[in-house]
């Protein structure tokens, strides 16, 4: 696994970065590609409209290679799920609808967790989220800027595998 400057190491403050368009906002998302493992949960956090479902459809056709991949949104069907590059699977998954806490576990997000990469959307939502996932928080700062901050610990550090 490649290291990559956007991604935080577990004893690392938070990485914060400023996008002024949804292009941005998908490079940022292409980027952290580079250093990611297939095993780790990120828990993308935010408002409606703040940039997370335009960063997970980037971040899933970096990891599969694909610019034109059909990445439709998980709003209703609750989770997709990708083939990876190396046959694991890819989990983007929208929490937004969910009122009871059961219905992640029915929809497999916990068993998931470890043995896929998980990209989940609305993660406020998800009480029970892992303690070694990765926190995306995007917050919209003005008419086209969204604050990006990556934050939390990995199972693996940078640059390792």
């Amino acid at each position: 696994m490649q290291t990559s400057p956007l991604r935080p190491s577990p004893e690392q403050a938070p990485i914060t970065h400023v996008s002024t368009s949804p292009e941005t906002t998908e490079g940022i998302a292409r980027d952290l590609a580079t250093g990611l493992s297939l095993r780790e949960t990120l828990c993308l956090d935010g408002t409606l409209g703040a940039g997370k479902s335009v960063f997970a459809r980037a971040l899933i056709r970096a990891l599969i290679g694909d610019e034109d991949l059909a990445v439709p949104s998980p709003s209703y069907t609750l989770a997709n799920v990708y083939a990876g590059p190396d046959g694991r699977e890819i989990w983007h998954a929208d929490l937004y609808r969910i009122s009871d806490p059961e219905e992640i576990i029915e929809i497999g997000l916990q068993d998931a967790a470890g043995e896929a990469l998980l990209i989940v959307e609305w993660a406020q939502n998800w009480p029970t989220r892992p303690a070694d996932a990765m926190t995306i928080a995007f917050e919209v700062i003005g008419d086209t800027e969204r604050r990006i901050t990556l934050s939390g610990s990995h199972p693996t550090a940078p640059g390792t595998t």
